[in-house]
């Protein structure tokens, strides 16, 4: 692992214009004009404080389409020539365009700029002069140490190795020796910056979880919620570069699950009587100050479900939008715990082994299933409120490739959607950033590969194996049982994790990180029969299954910038 004396000297070229001089414009920042100076902003408590605010500009919004970026979703949009599914499904991505046809746009530029902001308030707040408490100081401090920690996460997952930067390098900063660090050098800083503000006294300025009028701020949770998945990154196939043991990082893992569990974060486990305990989550808001929901650590942004990814028969609805895959629906097991389809007997995935023993009925395939299931996909024969799903040829709802607002795979997203959503009232539901089903998962999946499935771990309380049913038995399904193989168990635990967050952001991440992208070439949907059997058929392959999707590239442009100022390119492997 590099010095990180060595580690400061490095630079992402995008300072220089991108980054630097934009900032310079800020309100806070504006040493340009003679306006004010930076040692001027930490000598009053309201400017101090809204330099720590705009730290938090660059906080990452959702996207209700993220499933269709995977074999989650075939997005109806698709037909759209020029669209990003048309490129993401048909043309393919280069270093040029990839941010404008991405699901998230840049990001490289996006959170280094971030990554300064918090690098001038933490150098700057230790000795500023502004009026302020001792809590104030350090939780402030604590808050933005806990922001760049996110920030480098962020990127260390898109890009792998990038330059770590813990200072305003300012204007005058020579480029030439700069490098980008290893994974393990990132993720050693990241730590350390969780660690840092972990270690700092709770107050209101810093506490476990955000109190009044403090909605999506930095928290001791989201600093352990960090950790955990940096460490399941940082020994991940795709990351690994031996920095971090498997045990280290089981240490971790468990470390922070506990911590959660014993601050009082716990699954949502409320249902009502139109919808489950999985389906009721998304629907609540969790800007509640935890008075109900305990599971979110981050985040919750409300969706429009009923418009953008919606049924045609809803009023208002402009979009099928992501239209979850039979390969999705595959993935859902029985009630009873049994898996359904244990794999395909062709190439294409049209023909599938059924588990005789799970009770599965090729000829009634949405009998008995997961609960999840329910919540997240509308199918033929569903209801959403009052109203029959039809997808039939003629049904109010029918498959129809060459349109937007009809389904391509003869299922609709029902995820985060409400009965009685429509143009005039949206009562969707939030997407979260951040949540406990992902510790437990997490902590899974260093655990088994350590110390197998059922093995308990002392720091966590708990085996690989009570972690994953912690997930499953909320959603009302039955544990998986012991004795599993390594092999075994690491098919049903991907698969549960999946399942559970069909159609988030996490799966997109996790092919990447257990580098299983390459098995999704393609994806199927099913064709309702008369009887109301299916058929299923096969979508073309599409080009964004190749290994080089594992990372994103470095926009070209500042591709460019790097070779030009450093004299070495930094782009990822095949762009």
């Amino acid at each position: 692992m590099k010095n990180l004396n060595n580690m400061k000297k490095s630079i992402i070229i995008l300072l220089l214009a991108a980054m630097i001089f934009p900032a310079c414009n800020d309100l806070l920042d504006l040493r340009t004009n003679g306006t004010i100076t930076m040692d001027e902003v930490f000598t009053d408590a309201n400017r101090t404080r809204g330099y720590l605010n705009a730290c938090y500009q660059y906080l990452p919004g959702t996207n209700v389409n993220v499933g269709s970026f995977t074999d989650d979703a075939v997005n109806s949009a698709e037909v759209n020539a020029g669209s990003s599914y048309d490129y993401w499904y048909n043309s393919g991505l280069t270093a040029s365009n990839f941010a404008s046809y991405n699901w998230e746009g840049s990001v490289w530029a996006h959170y280094f700029q971030a990554i300064r902001k918090c690098n001038v308030f933490i150098n700057n707040i230790d000795n500023a002069t502004a009026d302020i408490t001792t809590n104030e100081r350090t939780g402030w401090k604590a808050q933005a140490q806990v922001l760049r920690a996110f920030y480098y996460l962020q990127l260390m997952k898109r890009y792998g190795q990038v330059p770590l930067i813990l200072e305003d390098l300012g204007t005058t900063h020579d480029y030439s020796g700069d490098t980008r660090a290893t994974v393990g050098a990132v993720a050693t800083q990241i730590l350390a910056d969780c660690d840092a503000a972990i270690a700092t006294s709770e107050s209101d300025d810093f506490a476990w979880a955000a109190i009044s009028n403090q909605w999506n701020i930095m928290t001791k949770a989201i600093a352990y919620a960090i950790k955990s998945e940096t460490m399941v990154f940082a020994v991940s196939p795709l990351l690994d570069d031996g920095t971090f043991t498997k045990d280290q990082a089981l240490e971790v893992v468990a470390t922070s699950l506990k911590q959660l569990l014993d601050h009082d974060y716990s699954l949502w486990t409320q249902s009502s009587s139109d919808y489950n305990a999985y389906a009721s989550y998304f629907l609540y808001n969790p800007n509640d100050l935890r008075s109900s929901d305990k599971e979110t650590i981050f985040g919750g942004a409300r969706v429009a479900v009923w418009s953008s990814c919606g049924l045609p028969i809803v009023s208002g609805q402009t979009s099928a939008g992501s239209c979850p895959t039979q390969d999705l629906v595959d993935a859902y097991e029985m009630a009873n715990g049994e898996v359904a389809i244990t794999g395909y007997s062709d190439a294409n995935h049209l023909q599938p082994i059924i588990n005789s023993a799970s009770g599965y009925n090729e000829s009634k395939p949405y009998v008995g299933r997961d609960p999840r299931f329910y919540a997240t996909v509308f199918y033929h024969g569903s209801k959403r409120g009052n109203d029959e799903i039809n997808v039939a040829a003629g049904g109010n709802c029918a498959t129809n490739p060459t349109s937007t607002r009809y389904t391509h795979t003869g299922y609709y997203m029902r995820k985060y959607a409400a009965n009685n959503s429509n143009r005039n009232s949206n009562a969707d539901g939030y997407m979260r950033v951040m949540r406990l089903p992902e510790m437990y998962y997490n902590f899974a999946e260093i655990a088994y590969q350590v110390n197998g499935p059922d093995a308990t771990v002392s720091a966590a309380g708990m085996s690989a194996r009570d972690a994953v049913n912690a997930v499953r038995n909320r959603a009302g399904m039955p544990d998986l049982p012991t004795g599993l193989s390594a092999s075994e168990f690491e098919a049903r635990y991907r698969n549960d994790r999946r399942v559970e967050y069909a159609l988030e952001a996490d799966h997109f991440f996790c092919l990447r990180r257990w580098k299983t992208l390459d098995q999704t070439k393609f994806v199927t949907g099913a064709t309702v029969n008369s009887d109301g059997t299916i058929t299923r058929f096969r979508f073309p392959d599409r080009p964004t299954t190749e290994s080089k999707y594992l990372l994103y590239p470095i926009d070209q442009l500042e591709e460019n910038k790097t070779a030009t100022l450093t004299g070495t390119g930094w782009q990822n492997p095949g762009w």
